[in-house]
């Protein structure tokens, strides 16, 4: 892909990867630590805490990949910490089937991303790519998961699946920038 004057180098779109891709596993984990804050049905906190050890792996691989080529994290951090959990909380707070629509919407707008950032990357990338695929699998069962649960059955799904993708896209737009 041709660069024109003023985008941003190679580097730096690789740094911005990560560091947003590190802010988006970050989110998932606040989450689902709300709703494991909130859901009680022993089957959907096991659902929930299987998906929350797969994006706990994400996390650990996406801080090593920032220690390793020294990129900073974005400086919103601490608002995801905050909206991540109340996400979460909030669509537990609604029931099962809204907290499994939440992670619906969230993983369809992540294998857009995913998608995305593989394209952008070249073969000197091979093994960044390789992981972003691999989590994009995962996050296809989370999203996969979360629909054999019911999730197209909450309440006002679409409105909510409508309002949880805008956030999700909102924060990954955000999380490149700053």
């Amino acid at each position: 892909m041709r660069r024109l004057p003023g985008d941003p180098t190679e580097q730096q779109d690789v740094e911005s990867m990560i560091r947003v891709d590190h802010a988006g596993e970050y989110g998932a984990m606040r989450i689902y630590a709300g709703q494991l804050a909130v859901l009680r049905s022993p089957s959907a906190r096991k659902l929930v805490e299987h998906m929350a050890g797969q994006e706990k792996r994400h996390l650990e691989t996406f801080e090593n990949l920032m220690r390793e080529r020294n990129v900073r994290p974005t400086a919103l951090m601490p608002l995801w910490h905050v909206a991540g959990f109340a996400l979460g909380a909030a669509t537990a707070l609604m029931g099962e089937k809204a907290a499994f629509a939440c992670t619906v919407a969230v993983e369809s707008v992540i294998d857009e991303h995913y998608a995305a950032q593989r394209q952008r990357l070249d073969e000197n990338e091979s093994a960044l790519s390789r992981t972003i695929e691999t989590f994009r699998a995962e996050e296809a069962e989370h999203h996969d998961t979360s629909l054999a649960q019911g999730a197209e059955d909450a309440p006002f799904y679409p409105l909510l699946s409508a309002a949880v993708k805008g956030a999700s896209r909102l924060a990954i737009w955000l999380s490149t920038r700053v």
